[in-house]
């Protein structure tokens, strides 16, 4: 081993007692239980569904309060119980108003929390579970879960320290406290699998929550790269954000969320559209939400002004990169507005309206003076964002176009595809990339669309090209023929509307092309999948979440509200523990406030996709491949110490 290396390994083990401890410790690390691995995706603002399966591990937690409780609580005071450990600031109100003798169900909670405490821990270090552990309490959960009541000696000692927290009126501190120590052991790692944003009315929330959760990752969705080349600076972005907003009626995550000024648009809109009833673009309301007619109108004239900004802005981009191959998506052009016709592919369509008070017959795509203002001001409040900046940088931190972990490839929507399933060449900055190369370069492009030594060019085209990711043919986020924005406001016939798939949406059935990705990828190991989201499974329609005979999991089954209708569920979850692989299907959830006053937990099935033999060790995983390596290193510094090569340094 190069012997450089091994002396700046001799700087943190310089003795051969402590080289030979740390070899005892990785190999130990190494027969402990796979850490449980929760997949998400496609959380499209939906908070509070967000919240409740981060605090119950989409049922991994109820499964384990069965498991130890069974024979000792019935099903409701299990249900309870998993409450407690949800939600136990809540149900801690509820259950103090209902109960004649407080201090024993004190005595009762702690106990089974502790134990259900020493459960999730099990297959952790016990260094591991002390960085777990809150400040406050850390050294009374580490005495309890380590000490075992079989001797009265012992038995006295716990009973003892759960009477004195009782009587120091810290009971209820003391179990929010274990609660959410179980939270965060019952999941060693998250991965949402993109498109956190638009939609529902809090994606600013989800990131607040990911960015104080205590491992996770992100491989980017179409709507989170549509968000960052909004902060970069992309005007078309911009405009893209602010009319899915208003097409949901949902401006709480950007006026609340990122203190957007939506004041300049709405001045705008009812100046220019004050006589339009604008009735294609009313919102269509998610959440329950519930606005006055004359809001509704407002929103209305807002969402048509900034489509159509919109529309402008994404034509001015497009015929800045003629190499995109999207000049026929600059509709404008292609208006007749004499005759309420607008040509697409050769073909006149009537439209459903014909008032555009700000497109110029001679130059269509071009905006007037009082929309460039306008974009300037948009433009500005999205760079002025700090919030904003703070979770764009959250997620570059967290982020990639894919990633590869214990045999399984994650990305969030496809791999370019030709018509005979092998991987398609795509052009950028004149150079042809595909498979993992095409990934890696646009993670590249998209970091330096947000980089200061970026050269202005590239950043430039780093900026632009957020709007290709969104709707470009070849994207990986987006693989459809083309997206019908224009279509579907303005033309009534539907085969205008339809978003012709790319070839990986059609052939991922096909075990032999997901193997070929795979192996493209560098993926290895006999039992290997590829796991996604982005295209809602119709599991009303009896769409299979599971293809390619297993190697390929789509976990996306409809979180927003917007797709429960056509779905039929409220989404899916995966979880991957030392046993095997579940995919959680679950039911619309309604509230935290009525799942908390109901017990109503989301209810869901489990389906058992792939269980293994034997319990997956840590040695069985990417961890324990560098375990293993750091083991061989610590093994050639022993032996460097002994013979001389290195002085020990004792």
């Amino acid at each position: 081993m190069n012997e450089r290396y091994l002396q700046l390994l001799s700087q943190l083990f310089p003795t051969v007692a402590q080289a030979a401890t740390e070899i005892v410790n990785l190999e130990a690390i190494s027969q402990l239980p796979k850490g449980t691995e929760h997949f998400v995706a496609d959380l499209h603002g939906e908070n509070e569904a967000f919240r409740h399966i981060l605090r119950n591990a989409s049922g991994n937690i109820r499964r384990k309060v069965d498991e130890l409780f069974s024979n000792e609580m019935s099903e409701g005071e299990r249900k309870v119980f998993s409450f407690l450990v949800y939600y136990p600031e809540e149900k801690l109100e509820q259950i103090k108003l209902t109960t004649n003798d407080l201090d024993n169900w004190y005595r009762i909670s702690i106990r089974r929390l502790v134990d259900l405490c020493r459960e999730v821990a099990s297959k952790y270090t016990r260094s591991k579970v002390r960085k777990a552990l809150p400040q406050d309490f850390a050294y009374i959960i580490e005495e309890l879960l380590q000490e075992h009541t079989e001797e009265n000696d012992k038995r006295n000692y716990v009973r003892v320290i759960v009477d004195t927290i009782i009587t120091t009126q810290r009971a209820d501190d003391f179990i929010c406290a274990l609660a959410k120590v179980i939270q965060q052991l019952t999941i060693d790692t998250l991965h949402v699998l993109g498109d956190i944003f638009d939609r529902g009315p809090g994606a600013h929330l989800i990131i607040d929550d990911l960015i104080n959760y205590h491992s996770w990752d992100i491989q980017w969705g179409n709507h989170d790269v549509l968000w960052m080349g909004a902060r970069a600076g992309n005007d078309a972005c911009i405009c893209n954000v602010i009319r899915l907003s208003l097409r949901y009626g949902n401006m709480a995550t950007l006026e609340e969320g990122y203190g957007i000024n939506l004041l300049p648009l709405a001045t705008f809109a009812l100046e220019t559209y004050h006589d339009d009833p604008c009735s294609e673009f009313t919102p269509h309301l998610l959440n329950g939400g519930d606005i006055d007619e004359k809001n509704k109108q407002l929103i209305a004239k807002m969402h048509k002004a900034v489509t159509v900004l919109q529309l402008k802005a994404e034509a001015d981009i497009i015929q800045k990169h003629p190499e995109w191959n999207m000049q026929e998506r600059c509709l404008l052009n292609n208006l007749d507005l004499q005759r309420n016709i607008c040509t697409i592919d050769g073909k006149e369509y009537t439209m459903t309206s014909c008032s555009f008070p700000t497109i110029a017959t001679s130059q269509p795509s071009e905006m007037t003076q009082a929309e460039r203002e306008l974009m300037k001001k948009l433009h500005h409040s999205f760079r002025a964002s700090e919030k904003l900046r703070r979770h764009i940088n959250a997620l570059l931190a967290h982020g990639s176009m894919y990633k590869i972990c214990n045999g399984n490839l994650l990305f969030h929507a496809s791999v370019p595809l030709n018509d005979d399933g092998s991987l398609k060449d795509v052009e950028m900055f004149g150079v042809k990339y595909k498979g993992k190369a095409l990934m890696d370069r646009i993670g590249q492009v998209i970091r330096e669309a947000f980089q200061q030594d970026t050269p202005d060019d590239y950043r430039n085209y780093s900026r632009d090209y957020f709007l290709y990711l969104w709707c470009g043919k070849d994207s990986p986020l987006f693989d459809k023929a083309k997206m019908a924005t224009f279509e579907r406001y303005f033309i009534q016939d539907k085969d205008t509307h339809r978003e012709e798939k790319g070839n990986y949406f059609l052939m991922r059935d096909d075990e032999n092309v997901c193997d070929h990705i795979l192996d493209a990828f560098g993926v290895k190991g006999e039992k290997r999948h590829i796991i996604n989201g982005h295209v809602p499974v119709h599991a009303s329609r009896g769409e299979n979440p599971i293809k390619a005979n297993g190697k390929l999991m789509v976990i996306d089954g409809g979180f927003s509200q917007a797709y429960h209708a056509t779905t039929g569920i409220a989404g899916y979850t995966l979880i991957y523990h030392s046993r095997g692989f579940q995919l959680i299907q679950h039911e619309p959830f309604t509230n935290t406030k009525d799942a908390i006053q109901r017990e109503a937990d989301i209810r869901s099935t489990t389906q058992i996709v792939e269980m293994t033999e034997r319990r997956m060790r840590v040695a069985d995983t990417d961890k324990g491949q560098e375990l293993r390596q750091q083991i061989e290193d610590l093994k050639q510094l022993l032996y460097a110490y002994r013979h001389g090569t290195i002085n020990n340094k004792q």
